[in-house]
């Protein structure tokens, strides 16, 4: 079977490939992650994260693609990742959690924009009811994107820091 790939571009033309990330890609996420700016770094996994483990990395690129999938993106011609998105179904295969990171100067191209466009039509096409993110209410960039694109915003429950932003897909 091919590997499925995607081909988008940001706003000002930036130009980006995106696969689903395998085993094989560890040291690329790594390398990715360690791109990534300490803020954006603790609003990805909401506490203080100095460097994502090779524990972390493998619990994002487990065995188990029809319940968590992570997504790694290149800009055009180039092996160097740039961002990554993950989508994490829920058992009951109804509600998927997203996440996205961005390498430091990636940032302010639209490539955050593109890939959650990418995961909502995705968690559609794997019959997804809801997609949600989970964010530090700080991360104010990340909130009025996911409210452009259509995500509610409410407390999460039993932490006054967070907000649980979520759409609903069904049609």
């Amino acid at each position: 079977m091919p590997e499925q790939k995607w081909s988008i571009t940001t706003r000002d033309g930036l130009r980006v490939s995106v696969r689903p990330a395998g085993l094989e890609d560890e040291q690329l996420l790594t390398d990715l992650f360690d791109h990534v700016s300490p803020q954006d770094l603790r609003f990805r996994f909401l506490s203080a994260v100095k460097h994502v483990s090779r524990r972390q990395i493998a619990d994002l690129i487990g065995i188990d693609h029809r319940a968590v999938e992570s997504y790694i993106a290149f800009a055009e011609d180039s092996a160097v990742p740039i961002a990554t998105a993950v989508l994490a179904c829920d058992r009951d295969r109804k509600r998927a959690e997203v996440a996205i990171s961005v390498r430091s100067e990636f940032k302010g191209h639209g490539l955050g924009w593109e890939l959650l466009g990418l995961m909502v039509k995705e968690a559609g096409q794997r019959g997804m009811d809801k997609i949600e993110s989970i964010e530090d209410r700080s991360n104010y960039d990340a909130i009025e994107l996911e409210q452009n694109m259509g995500f509610t915003a409410k407390p999460y429950p039993d932490d006054p820091t967070l907000l649980l932003l979520s759409k609903s897909l069904a049609p």
